[in-house]
C-alpha cells in the first residue's frame, strides 16, 4: 500500500506556496512556488505543482480549507487561508 503524506498550499511573502509535509525526514521538504500574487492557484495548477514534485492526489482525497484569523479575539482582524490534501509518491502510486 502506498504512504500517504499531506501536502499544503499556503500564502507566503506575497505568492503561494505548496509543500509536501514528509515527518522524519532531514532534507527539505519538497516545494513549489506559485510567484508572486494574490490569486489562489487552481486545481489545475495544484496538481502540475504536486506532479512536478513527484506526487499525486490520493484517491478519494479532497482538498481541505482552514481559515486562520491574525487575531483571533478581533473579528475584523485578516485571515490566512490553509488547505491541504492527502498525496501519494508517483512512483508508489504507479505500483
Amino acid at each position: 500500500m502506498a504512504r500517504e503524506l499531506r501536502a499544503q498550499l499556503s500564502a507566503s511573502q506575497g505568492g503561494w506556496r505548496l509543500y509536501v509535509v514528509v515527518r522524519g525526514s532531514l532534507d527539505p521538504w519538497p516545494e513549489h512556488s506559485f510567484g508572486p500574487g494574490e490569486r489562489v492557484p487552481t486545481f489545475t495548477e495544484r496538481a502540475q505543482a504536486l506532479t512536478a514534485l513527484g506526487f499525486v492526489q490520493a484517491p478519494a482525497a479532497e482538498w481541505e480549507w482552514t481559515e486562520f484569523s491574525t487575531d483571533p479575539d478581533d473579528p475584523a482582524s485578516p485571515v490566512w487561508l490553509l488547505a491541504s490534501v492527502w498525496v501519494r509518491s508517483r512512483q508508489e502510486a504507479a505500483a
